[in-house]
């Protein structure tokens, strides 16, 4: 198994949420309207789901060349609040041969700076 250096993201900002949800085009109040977040229950707004993994997919790219990716699946665990700090880490876990192709399958997770764990995902790249 061969651990992977981890990326290590900016704290997550109101902000940055505001933007993605432009980008996006996830305009969902929940993730950028505090109070809307917390008649939701949520106490306040929390991180698009997706913005996480993009940024799980972002170390997959500075891991592997892009090009090379072949399969990325994720499970999110639990939600992230502006504040938090983020950490990517992955490992690789075996090479196997899938559709003729030599690959590198291995896990990717994504967590704050107390350790907890906000996604996990599976991935494979072409050797």
């Amino acid at each position: 198994m061969t651990e992977l250096k981890p990326l290590i993201k900016p704290e997550i900002t109101h902000t940055q949420l505001v933007r993605y949800a432009g980008a996006s085009g996830d305009f969902n109040p929940i993730h950028t309207v505090v109070p809307v977040g917390e008649k939701a229950g949520l106490g306040g707004v929390i991180a698009h789901g997706m913005l996480i993994m993009g940024m799980a997919g972002e170390a997959l790219g500075t891991w592997f060349p892009r090009k090379n990716l072949r399969m990325f699946k994720v499970r999110f665990s639990k939600m992230t609040r502006p504040g938090e700090k983020l950490a990517i880490e992955g490992k690789v876990s075996e090479e196997i041969v899938e559709e003729g192709e030599k690959r590198l399958a291995g896990e990717v997770f994504v967590k704050n700076e107390k350790g907890e764990l906000k996604l996990s995902g599976k991935f494979q790249v072409k050797i």
